[in-house]
């Protein structure tokens, strides 16, 4: 297991666990970040990534990338 920003660009992950304070998961969630969720890295910029997650495309900071653990 290792965090979402460590993850290999095309490679796709599902995702084990989400960390963080009860905001920040359900933010997540609310981005279709749930456990059991595959997602796909498309680009990463200083820890910074652009994911595919259930057919959508979305920005996720560098903080938020180190909560979701895949």
């Amino acid at each position: 297991m290792m965090p979402l920003s460590m993850a290999n660009v095309g490679e796709e992950n599902s995702i084990k666990r989400v960390g963080g304070g009860e905001e920040m998961r359900q933010f997540l969630a609310n981005l279709g970040f749930i456990p059991g969720t595959h997602v796909t890295i498309v680009t990463k910029n200083n820890g910074n990534v652009i994911v595919n997650v259930k057919e959508s495309r979305v920005a996720v900071s560098r903080e938020m990338a180190t909560k979701i653990m895949v």
